[in-house]
């Protein structure tokens, strides 16, 4: 694999330090185009159903690039990041398909069990459904945070015999380290976010249980405080993983990496305040594998200073970068 230099990030003056950067990528989410998707239902094999989001530019032919965007924890294809990617990528004349993890956006009354970071099946059938769509297409795989984790573990699980039509991939803030990021999240500021995501996951349990009610369920004794409680008293059991250390082990993505096989591209930064940035130099990469790390950036964040780009969505012009770079291979 041919390795890609990008410009280097220089984070926007009034955005400066990890915390600034991974909140004023919530709180200021740019500006975001309408939604003019097309929904698609994708069955799955133990009867729940996922959604994909179209968005097929109007130039689009068959044969031409596609690509699969999977969202992070608590996102969904509504999340800022998901739309304003769709939008340069449509622009760029590629056909993106925005994916809701189980239970997530438009899929919500669609499935009876959660998503959790290693749904690496629900992509497959994912990129399956999309190669039947679009048979002569070739796509490349995006995944956000948690959907980025779900990438790199199907990567290493199909090594050179990829699902559908997919042949290149990119990986942007993935905890490929479940039990690391857990450690990280438990100390000074970053619990923010533990307990952040932690309430909105108990919120978010709630309204599915009200809506579905076949979802699969525990009787809480008490409301999980951090991401790990919740992930012990709930998604390890009803995924089938006994405890959160079992779920962390069997899920994360580190130690199948080095098994991959199709050109990939990890961007995170160094002062992520959810992933710590010491995790990715811990993992053996394959040579198709480009790990390229910021100095800042924090999580999902990337807000950036003026640059060459035409807007200060540093992250976005890289995910776009990437993938217009792979119509460039040949075939």
């Amino acid at each position: 694999m041919i390795e890609r230099d990008y410009p280097t990030f220089r984070p926007h003056p009034l955005f400066r330090g990890a915390h600034a950067q991974t909140v004023g990528g919530v709180v200021f989410p740019g500006s975001l185009p309408e939604y003019r998707a097309s929904q698609l239902r994708v069955p799955l094999a133990d009867g729940d159903q996922i959604v994909l989001h179209d968005d097929c530019p109007s130039n689009w032919r068959g044969g031409q690039r596609t690509a699969l965007l999977i969202h992070g924890l608590g996102g969904c294809h509504q999340s800022p990041y998901m739309r304003r990617i769709a939008a340069k990528l449509s622009q760029a004349g590629v056909r993106s398909f925005r994916m809701d993890l189980r239970g997530c956006g438009a899929g919500l009354e669609l499935a009876r069990l959660p998503y959790h970071s290693g749904r690496s099946e629900d992509a497959a059938a994912a990129l399956r459904f999309i190669a039947q769509l679009c048979p002569s297409s070739p796509t490349t795989l995006v995944g956000f945070s948690l959907g980025g984790n779900i990438v790199l573990k199907l990567l290493g699980e199909c090594g050179g015999n990829p699902p559908g039509n997919l042949d290149s991939a990119m990986a942007v803030s993935p905890p490929i380290d479940l039990m690391a990021s857990s450690d990280w999240l438990s100390r000074r500021l970053n619990r923010f976010y533990d307990r952040y995501f932690a309430r909105l996951l108990w919120r978010r349990l709630h309204e599915w249980r009200q809506r579905v009610p076949q979802a699969a369920m525990v009787e809480f004794t008490r409301r999980p405080r951090r991401l790990v409680e919740l992930d012990d008293v709930y998604t390890a059991q009803v995924c089938g993983f006994g405890s959160a250390q079992n779920y962390y082990r069997q899920c994360s993505s580190a130690p199948i990496v080095p098994a991959i096989r199709l050109p990939t591209l990890i961007l995170a930064s160094h002062d992520d305040p959810l992933v710590p940035g010491h995790a990715y130099g811990q993992v053996a990469l394959p040579a198709c594998v480009q790990l390229q790390m910021s100095a800042g950036g924090g999580h999902l964040g990337f807000i950036a200073a003026r640059s060459s780009d035409p807007d200060r969505r540093w992250m976005d012009w890289r995910v776009v970068d990437w993938v217009v770079a792979q119509g460039e291979r040949p075939a």
